[in-house]
């Protein structure tokens, strides 16, 4: 450019005066002084400050506040994100509801899934705050968003239903709060509902949580009741952070999504130091440089500013944009190009590992390619994703996906639908099996397909173990019976039950994680009317007996549909997968077999009956001998035909199978 530049001012015409006009431009090019990249610098530097830039740059750092809202799901944290930034004027009032619920498949489901943040100036006591938010899912399945927005903040609402009280997440949010050190300030929502019952969440907190029911708020997230106090609670109980902006950079980043114009975006907390457009930054954990291209926090949108300063959170993206997904790695420390000695990288938090598998295959092999692009965009945003690249001989090409749980897995599959207009067919889910063989060795299996078979495997195989989970239920008294007799059904071991209110219990149970992917939170649910509570989390591998079930047509498994199941469990899903798979395949010209197996036993079977044409027909009063001939004739036919031709299942058949 500079070359080009300098080629360009050489040819200029002698004769060119400060009003002369080149040929074919659509605007005078007025030369007052020679064109130059450092005249372009000086140009942008005198850029001026917004009114927001400048008051951001006249708050200090003690007059910054970090903080994020957690719940258990459905007690309103969105709707309270949406009051607090109607209250500082982020955003107008009634203009649009769930602002930070910014994805589709959020607001179809009304749920949270991805941590959204943004940023708030607060006027309190004539003086100017700088409030950061961060909205966190309230799903068990999406802890690792909740994790990450505690590593950026310095307290958290900690929500709770009046009318429901204390639930499952509320327990697991509040101890995960408690040992990263945050300021928590209860607050108890919905109090304006005829059956809100707010002196018990309060006595719940006391109880269970330690937590002083004098200085917990009590508000209506929808009507606005009393959300005004939450503010000043928030200036006056949780900590400003700390941090130097003269001293070298230490950038931390929380988290990255995916914009097909920029490349990949950082949302990223500033311990030290400051960052503004141009500066050269270096990832601690690639080693990778990049040239900053535009700095800026969220309000609520991507707004840029000149700078970001110690103890902000805000956006950065590069330029040249950062285009791989591998290279943003959440959790690591950046700094000035030159100052990596002077900076001691912060600790990463640890990612969390999938404990649900599925595979993905396109509905035409000819969108494979779309498919992989839809993924890796998503993955992009979903770093707790996990791909491998699979093969079936029945369905093609396509991609094994690691889940943290089946609701984390179904909201995937819904983006992939809408946000990418992806035709996918998904197996039925899997959890990890442990297989410890007689060297010594051990191996996670994820796979089905993968899992060993066969009298020669078989002897060299010690152990079979499965992952267990330890549940917490909440739940009224009144379906304690049915919920016990669904735990004990789903091979669930009972830890401890206690009271801790007259009417609600809480239950624990130790079960295996795969009896918990099999539908058992919608199994929960119905079975009390929807008022039972679940929160899990890892508790150990088990020695089990466990088999893998496979679908045979005419003697031949069928990759696609095969499982890792307890043996107690084999007769049942076989029966039904035979019933199932029979109504979807077409008949033939000869007699289709249809088995599950477990190793060599068959659980199962159906028979298709095969085409068959009269060959009686033209017969009346004919010899029986006759007719004897003619129906052996056929079946010689029929064997001779079996022999050489292979039974074709449409693919829609195996589409049809593994709907849902």
């Amino acid at each position: 450019m500079r070359q080009w530049l300098q080629v360009f001012a050489r040819r200029r015409p002698a004769s060119c005066t400060p009003s002369a006009t080149f040929y074919n431009s659509a605007k005078p090019l007025i030369w007052s002084r020679p064109f130059s990249l450092s005249y372009r610098r000086e140009a942008v530097s005198v850029k001026p400050q917004t009114d927001l830039e400048q008051r951001i740059a006249a708050i200090p750092i003690d007059r910054y506040r970090n903080f994020c809202i957690v719940a258990h799901v459905d007690h309103g944290k969105s709707t309270l994100s949406d009051r607090l930034l109607e209250l500082t004027g982020t955003i107008q009032p009634g203009s649009n509801k769930q602002v930070l619920d910014k994805l589709d498949v959020e607001r179809e489901r009304g749920i949270t899934v991805k941590a959204q943040t943004c940023s708030m100036i607060y006027n309190y006591k004539n003086q100017d705050y700088l409030l950061h938010l961060v909205d966190t899912p309230g799903h068990v399945d999406f802890r690792a968003e909740v994790s990450r927005s505690y590593a950026s903040c310095g307290g958290a609402l900690l929500l709770v239903d009046a009318s429901q009280g204390i639930q499952a997440q509320t327990v697991a949010n509040f101890y995960q709060a408690f040992a990263w050190g945050l300021t928590l300030i209860p607050v108890i929502n919905k109090v304006d509902l005829p059956h809100a019952d707010s002196p018990r969440a309060l006595a719940q907190m006391k109880e269970s949580f330690e937590l002083d029911p004098d200085s917990a708020v009590l508000v209506s997230a929808k009507t606005g009741l009393n959300v005004e106090s939450i503010l000043p609670a928030v200036i006056e109980q949780i900590p400003a952070p700390t941090g130097d902006d003269k001293a070298p950079l230490k950038l931390f980043l929380v988290d990255s999504w995916y914009s097909a114009y920029k490349g990949v975006i950082l949302l990223v907390r500033i311990f030290e130091g400051s960052l503004s457009a141009g500066d050269q930054i270096v990832s601690f954990a690639t080693g990778n440089k990049y040239t900053v291209g535009e700095v800026g926090i969220m309000y609520p949108d991507q707004t840029p500013q000149k700078v970001l300063r110690a103890g902000q959170v805000g956006y950065v993206y590069f330029n040249p944009s950062m285009r791989k997904s591998q290279e943003a790695k959440i959790g690591d420390t950046y700094t000035m190009v030159g100052s990596e000695k002077l900076v001691q990288p912060l600790p990463g938090f640890e990612e969390p590992k999938p404990m649900v598998f599925v595979a993905a295959f396109p509905v035409d092999q000819g969108d494979f390619e779309h498919l992989e692009d839809s993924i890796n965009q998503l993955v992009l945003n979903d770093r707790s994703v996990t791909v491998q690249k699979e093969s079936s001989q029945a369905l093609g090409a396509g991609f094994r996906l690691g889940f943290l749980g089946t609701l984390h897995c179904s909201v995937f599959e819904d983006r992939l639908r809408q946000e990418h207009g992806a035709s996918i067919i998904i197996t039925p889910p899997t959890v990890p099996f442990k297989v410890k063989y007689r060297d010594g060795t051990e191996t996670v299996v994820t796979n089905p397909n993968e899992f060993p078979e066969g009298d020669a495997v078989r002897r060299n195989v010690v152990e079979l173990k499965e992952p267990y989970v330890l549940c917490t239920m909440t739940l009224p008294e009144e379906y304690l019976g049915k919920v016990i007799e669904l735990c004990e059904a789903n091979r669930g071991e009972q830890k401890s039950m206690e009271y801790f209110t007259q009417t609600q219990i809480i239950l624990k149970y130790e079960m295996p994680l795969a009896q918990m992917v099999d539908d058992f939170f919608g199994k929960l649910k119905s079975g009390t009317k929807g008022y039972a509570t679940l929160d899990y989390e890892e508790s150990e591998w088990r020695a089990s007996n466990i088999v893998k079930l496979q679908l045979l047509v005419n003697k031949e498994p069928v990759d696609a549909v095969s499982r890792v199941l307890h043996k107690s469990q084999v007769r049942y899903v076989g029966k039904a997968w035979v019933s199932k798979f029979k109504e979807h395949v077409d008949r033939q010209m000869f007699e289709i077999i249809i088995q599950a197996a477990a190793g060599k036993e068959i659980v199962a079977r159906e028979t298709i009956k095969p085409y068959r044409k009269d060959v009686l027909a033209k017969l009346h009063a004919s010899d029986l001998s006759r007719r004897r001939k003619l129906l052996e004739r056929q079946k010689e036919g029929r064997k001779k035909l079996k022999a050489v031709g292979n039974v074709v299942i449409e693919h829609s058949a195996f589409q049809a199978f593994l709907a849902k």
